[in-house]
């Protein structure tokens, strides 16, 4: 059985437990998490960034902008959240955006999407597709060069960033410079050998994964939602792809990167060995996680640089 990186693994024992996720215990854990978010003036503090909200225009869709305070032709970044589906909101990726917008100077912006089962597919990924479509319409305002824009986010973040970039591609929508899928939540079949290995182990189970599943598709497929699904990949825009080695989604992020080698796809990737799923929020001090942020801002670099 594959063990946890020592250093992780004591980081595990400080985490306060909680209610397994279900129907039942659903907005409860909503509303721990949507406490435990920083705001946009906690997370920036007194770096010399501005933010604002803004509504896209025909949605309900609401997006949180963050960038240098004279952003002019910057890179930007489009972040989408992560929360398996059914939790959390556009502030959860704060620290790590706010941090992507300091080294980068990104021009950043956060979407907040419809949540299933409330709303199930496809509404979180038409809410983040219309996001996007805003947020390049209004590069010149933003003060961002729209040919070096990547679109990225963690677990179900990193599945609708991989749908989004499917999506793109097939609407002949945003070009994208890259696609950044930290731990990408893509597959609903939830039957490979390390969602058993590791069902019950670490902070991303088995049972959590099939309720978020079964809340987003309520009996739909489609490959814009479960991208390990699609049959074509060629077009794709040039792919980041990280994963623990000891958490569920390892296999089939491997096999989607493999994948996107075989369509042609420039594609990295990293699968980090004793590391569990979002262990780098849980252990942002660990030689683990220094090393997973100094390839993810190597890509970076390299990718907004050639765009």
């Amino acid at each position: 059985m594959t063990a946890f990186d020592p250093e992780l693994a004591e980081a595990l024992t400080g985490l306060p437990s909680g209610p397994p996720l279900g129907a039942e215990s659903l907005a409860e854990i909503r509303r721990a998490m949507a406490d435990g978010n920083p705001s946009c003036a906690e997370a920036i503090g007194d770096r010399d960034l501005v933010w604002e909200d803004r509504r896209v225009s025909g949605t309900d869709v609401v997006v949180t902008v963050v960038k240098p305070r004279e952003a002019r032709d910057a890179p930007g970044f489009y972040n989408i959240h992560g929360g398996g589906m059914v939790l959390d909101d556009r502030f959860a990726d704060l620290p790590r955006m706010v941090a992507l917008v300091e080294e980068f100077g990104f021009v950043a912006v956060t979407v907040d999407y419809r949540l299933a089962p409330e709303h199930p597919h496809p509404a979180p990924i038409e809410d983040c597709y219309a996001g996007l479509t805003w947020m390049v319409e209004h590069a010149n305002e933003l003060g961002f060069d729209p040919g070096r824009l990547i679109v990225g986010g963690g677990s179900a973040g990193g599945g609708l960033s991989a749908g989004i970039a499917l999506l793109a591609r097939d609407r002949g929508g945003p070009a994208l410079a890259g696609q950044l899928l930290l731990c990408p939540m893509i597959d609903s079949r939830n039957d490979s050998a390390s969602t058993v290995e590791f069902a019950e182990r670490g902070v991303w189970g088995r049972a959590a994964n099939e309720f978020g599943w079964r809340s987003l598709l309520n009996g739909q497929t489609s490959p814009y939602a479960v991208p390990a699904t699609a049959t074509d990949l060629a077009g794709l825009p040039p792919a980041f792809i990280e994963v623990g080695a000891a958490e569920i989604f390892r296999d089939e992020d491997v096999e989607y990167a493999r994948r996107l080698w075989q369509a042609g796809v420039p594609t990295e990737l990293h699968v980090w060995a004793g590391a569990y799923h979002g262990f780098d929020r849980i252990a942002p001090d660990s030689e683990v996680t220094r090393a997973a942020l100094a390839a993810r801002a190597s890509w970076l670099r390299r990718t907004i640089g050639r765009a």
